[in-house]
């Protein structure tokens, strides 16, 4: 039925009414809303107001360990309180990851991981179904670490293309070693099978410093090595280089060739990205903030002069980029591990 004037008449009040009251309200809540997002920001701009703790799954003396508490202090000294490593090595990173996961997502207290701890996990631990990515938020990039192929000093292999040439013709022959199942050395051997179709034995090692001993003697025949882990054995002569897996020639060794250049395909680049996560859910522009200062912090003289004496490349990516190589660092291994039947569970 069609309202009647006077009806139609009577309703403008009522809405006008209402759109007034709607009008008070935000009016009452924007100031609280103001309130609050200054508040947020007023933290922000305050953190950190107590010390900050970096749970790390490297031991003490290592490479990433080492770095870390020069980061560590560089930050502190930036921040004003007080940052602590706290070492909790073992369990394939089980360990330090449990120690941070239920953390409050407030920025004080931080993870450092590498690619394989992220990336690699979830498919040698199936039976776990746990993917970090899912616990923990990617907040600052710390460095990328190149590896090398290392071989006995009197080796026979001058080249890559020598070492490929043997072990696709003895496939199971040739051995390589690692520090461990899983780790960027076994994942590196298994990549270089994948790209030139040979197959060689992995030999895992409790011990580094077992590792390159072994390898010096000849027995395995060859290993992926960084230079902090290898640059002792290779300076008393008894291993030698092959070629670095890398796009481009590291500065600190550059009569090494790449693969590419020593007849190795391309696409053998073996690395591992060494970051700093959060528990899942920290605010975003808190997460900014302790990027920024991070990255800033990785431009310092002396930070660099310290990453360079392990290799170590420091990283200035954002947050998408992290995830970005995090996610193809996960594919790859996952056809990888699927492919040689890995598992860790």
């Amino acid at each position: 039925m069609k309202a009647s004037p006077s009806n139609r008449l009577g309703a403008a009040p009522s809405r006008r009414k209402a759109l007034a009251g709607a009008a008070l309200l935000l009016a009452s809540i924007a100031p609280l809303h103001c309130a609050w997002a200054q508040a947020g920001s007023s933290s922000i701009a305050s953190f950190p107001t107590r010390p900050v703790t970096v749970i790390t799954a490297f031991a003490v003396g290592s490479g990433p360990d080492a770095v870390l508490r020069i980061v560590g202090e560089k930050l502190a000294a930036r921040w004003k309180q007080g940052v602590t490593v706290d070492n909790r090595p073992g369990g394939g990173g089980f360990v330090a990851i449990e120690a941070a996961r239920r953390a409050k997502p407030d920025g004080y207290t931080l993870l450092q991981l590498d690619s394989e701890h992220v990336s690699a996990l979830p498919y040698l631990y199936k039976q776990r179904n746990f993917h970090p990515l899912q616990h923990f938020d990617p907040v600052a990039p710390l460095f990328l670490t190149p590896f090398f192929v290392a071989v006995p000093t009197n080796s026979h292999w001058k080249s890559m293309g020598d070492l490929i040439k043997a072990a696709k013709s003895e496939p199971g022959k040739v051995s390589y070693g690692s520090w461990g199942v899983g780790s960027p050395g076994h994942l590196g051997g298994e990549w270089l099978d994948f790209l030139t179709g040979s197959k060689m034995t992995h030999v895992p090692y409790r011990e580094v410093s077992q590792l390159y001993t072994s390898v010096a003697n000849g027995d395995p025949a060859w290993s992926f090595a960084s230079l902090p882990s290898s640059q002792g054995i290779y300076k008393s002569g008894k291993i030698r280089y092959l070629a670095v897996a890398a796009p481009q020639r590291i500065a600190q060794m550059p009569d090494v060739p790449t693969v590419a250049e020593s007849g190795g395909p391309a696409d053998l680049i073996v690395n591992s990205f060494v970051s700093l996560l959060a528990p899942k859910g920290v605010d975003a522009a808190l997460r900014d903030r302790i990027h920024a200062d991070v990255v800033a912090v990785l431009q310092d003289p002396q930070v660099r002069e310290k990453f360079a004496t392990f290799a170590f490349q420091p990283i200035t990516w954002e947050v998408p980029e992290m995830e970005k190589f995090a996610k193809t660092k996960a594919d790859q291994y996952k056809l990888l591990i699927q492919k040689a039947n890995i598992s860790l569970d």
